[in-house]
């Protein structure tokens, strides 16, 4: 039995700053080789390279050993492509898991395929399940297979269920180092178990109260196992209501819920409802900022847009979605072509069109943006999309209302009073098209189950072109003022 005496007043030390031996966040900034942004100085790191070019790589260990992980990381990322190699040999131990864990996707691939199998397998033996995947997923299957074969048979079971789920999903991201315990013990039960345990590896926030079948029925905080009587039974004081996630919910759909509803931690289930992993909220964090990145990549069309991706990869990413920017330029050239013999009898009309168009796509960009991020966090979704479409075309009608008075008035003084109520006209019309096609085209491709950021600034720019030149041209010479 625990002993169970309260604590003496004179034991009770509350560590406080002033006390605590540790180094602040302020004071390796202001160190040589920081700047006041907390970025690695240029100098700092010309003096790496300087060193990579001696016989003795011993001065380059000298340099990086006070180094944080994830400083040792960047100072990678910004070597040369063929320094890194001899950079990472020169540090030896340095070079930890952590290190590894916080490389830029892109460059830790290529620094695995360099190491032998053996070196990787030893590199993942000492990363979270999580991080192990990640390591492993987006190297070559020849490679992978040597790799898992090297691990531990714990490790290499966890590696390969993980590996089973589809990339970006839940099964992927999860860890499977948890705390879980049968639903009949009691607090003092857990406490005891808790402490038998010895040195607890992996953090975790709570622990999950399973059934028999390994169902998770509830969780218990930390802090309330903290406080609450030995004798009173885990089912007692856990927390029934709990957020379970399936182990093929879309990454960026399990950031939303932790979002949502507040969470540090969350159980991760099969499909049979078994306890399989847990995911926590510093997992979380790098989701939401890659997803981020990725929607505002994915509207310009740039791919990855990650400066260590290999040029074929960028080229191959960027040209498609420029090959069919061509080809949607083609479609408003036909227009204009159409238009040819009206423009050539009125050169203001040629002045004046690419104003037209242009607003046109700015305003089409602008209600895009808004509709791929509300869709990307469950604002706009089936139950309310009529209500978001009528919403933006209010929001269309003011903007292009007020634009057309600007632009009418300035063409009604330097052209003619017609062709002032035509661009006005024609204005209104090309903004109103333009908002709904910046709501309608994403939830289109989301309604097929497509990424709506990857293609609709194509879409959109094409019926914002199209119709600026064909709403313009086609009022012009249904004015009268070509003649």
């Amino acid at each position: 039995m625990a002993d169970e005496r309260p604590l003496d007043d004179d034991l009770l030390v509350i560590d406080t700053p002033e006390a605590a031996d540790e180094v602040r966040p302020d004071d390796r900034i202001d160190d040589e080789r920081h700047d006041e942004e907390n970025r690695l100085k240029p100098e700092f790191i010309s003096s790496v390279k300087n060193a990579l070019e001696e016989p003795d790589k011993s001065a380059v260990y000298e340099l990086v050993e006070p180094l944080h992980p994830a400083d040792i990381a960047d100072l990678i990322e910004l070597l040369d492509s063929d320094e890194r190699t001899e950079f990472a040999a020169s540090i030896t131990d340095l070079m930890s898991s952590e290190v590894v864990a916080e490389l830029n996707d892109h460059v830790r691939e290529v620094m695995m395929e360099a190491l032998e199998p053996e070196a990787v397998a030893t590199i993942a033996e000492q990363l979270e399940t999580d991080d192990a995947v990640q390591l492993l997923e987006d190297l070559d299957e020849v490679d992978q297979k040597a790799i898992i074969a090297e691990l531990e048979p714990e490790t290499q079971a966890a590696v390969e269920s993980a590996l089973s789920y589809p990339e970006e999903t839940a099964g992927r991201l999860m860890n499977r180092h948890f705390m879980a315990v049968p639903e009949h013990l009691t607090v003092g039960d857990l406490i005891d178990y808790l402490r038998q345990a010895g040195d607890l590896e992996h953090d975790f926030f709570e622990v999950f109260v399973i059934d028999t079948s390994h169902h998770p029925v509830g969780t218990c905080a930390l802090n309330w196992i903290l406080t609450t009587p030995r004798n009173i039974k885990l089912t007692d004081v856990m927390k029934r209501d709990q957020t379970l996630i399936p182990a093929s919910m879309d990454q960026e759909e399990v950031a939303l819920m932790f979002q949502k509803y507040a969470l540090i931690s969350a159980a991760v289930v099969d499909d049979e409802g078994r306890l399989v992993g847990q995911v926590t909220v510093d997992d979380i964090v790098h989701i939401i900022s890659e997803e981020a990145g990725e929607d505002a990549l994915l509207l310009s069309g740039a791919g990855d847009g990650d400066i260590n991706e290999p040029i074929r990869e960028a080229y191959s990413s960027r040209v498609r979605w420029l090959i069919a920017n061509l080809g949607t330029a083609v479609v408003a050239s036909a227009i204009i072509a159409f238009f040819g013999a009206a423009i050539e009898k009125l050169v203001a009309l040629a002045v004046l069109m690419p104003i037209v168009a242009s607003i046109g796509g700015n305003a089409g960009t602008q209600t895009m943006a808004v509709a791929v991020r509300a869709i990307a966090t469950n604002q706009l979704t089936r139950s309310n999309t009529w209500r978001i479409v009528w919403r933006e075309l209010r929001v269309a009608i003011l903007n292009g209302a007020t634009v057309a008075v600007l632009i009418g008035i300035a063409a009604w003084f330097l052209f003619s009073p017609m062709m002032g109520v035509v661009i006005a006209a024609a204005m209104v019309i090309n903004i109103v098209v333009s908002g709904l096609a910046g709501v309608l085209v994403p939830v289109m491709f989301e309604r097929l189950n497509q990424d709506p950021a990857v293609a609709s600034s194509v879409f959109v720019t094409m019926i914002t072109d199209s119709m600026g030149f064909f709403a313009f041209l086609g009022l012009a010479v249904a004015s009268g003022l070509t003649g």
